[in-house]
């Protein structure tokens, strides 16, 4: 037993502060005995209207991390989660997540494991079958493009279409309805894709996904679930949450 409350795990988690979904979506998902441990990467909420304005948010991001990392090892826990999904793609090469593992695990100051978006939607759309062909949304700008490809490409995973949301700010990431979200699927979707992906930690996406994979047949891979589902499988954690995507039901 680690303590009283994890008596299973204590997840350390570190997302921007301008995210108003990662904690709420890992709380509703946590299991029995394991608790979720929050420090935040101190980043101002710029106006973004472009690739620039985006690109710079998430450099602003980048080096806050290790500040946060720091901040999250005060309470010792046994893994850690990522909780931002633009940084976990953002060197643009499956090699990228390495360095984010190693970067890290240099201010835990042991091989702590270590859960990243992009491993997680790896894991989430082969556990599925996914074989080839994708559609992604997020809150994002065109230059993640490339970025995306850069990842995703090396697996074998073709992205047919974006629809990049383009939000007005960090923090404006999470304010739109369930209308918004809805649109922002059926717009990527068709015949022609095998699942939908869902970036953005902090688009608000983990209860609809698992509604929208039963109208759309197919899978919907929301980032929040797809991460922590993730995080606890690689710590050796199987319970079965339902509401939350046949990730976290079925696998």
């Amino acid at each position: 037993m680690r303590d009283y409350l994890a008596w299973r795990m204590a997840f350390g988690v570190t997302t921007p502060s301008t995210n108003t979904v990662v904690q709420p979506e890992y709380d509703d998902m946590r299991p029995p005995g394991v608790t979720n441990h929050l420090g935040r990467m101190a980043i101002p909420d710029i106006p973004i209207a472009n690739n620039a304005d985006f690109d710079r948010s998430i450099e602003l991001i980048d080096a806050a991390l290790e500040g946060a990392v720091a901040r999250v090892m005060d309470a010792k826990p046994n893994a850690f989660i990522l909780g931002i999904s633009a940084l976990a793609v953002w060197g643009g090469t499956p090699a990228w997540g390495d360095e984010l593992k190693a970067r890290i695990r240099k201010v835990a100051g042991w091989e702590i494991p270590v859960a990243l978006a992009t491993d997680a939607v790896v894991a989430g759309l082969r556990a599925h079958g996914v074989k080839r062909r994708i559609a992604i949304m997020e809150p994002y700008y065109p230059s993640i493009e490339k970025r995306m490809e850069g990842v995703f490409g090396p697996f074998g995973y073709e992205i047919v279409r974006y629809n990049h949301m383009r939000g007005k700010s960090p923090a404006s990431y999470s304010i739109l309805t369930a209308r918004d979200m809805i649109d922002a699927m059926r717009a990527i979707d068709g015949p022609d894709i095998e699942a939908i992906v869902q970036f953005g930690a902090n688009l608000p996406m983990a209860r609809l996904a698992d509604e929208a994979e039963r109208w759309l047949d197919k899978p919907v891979i929301s980032i929040n679930v797809a991460t922590y589902w993730h995080a606890l499988r690689m710590n050796g954690i199987a319970d079965k949450r339902y509401g939350f995507t046949q990730l976290m039901s079925r696998f």
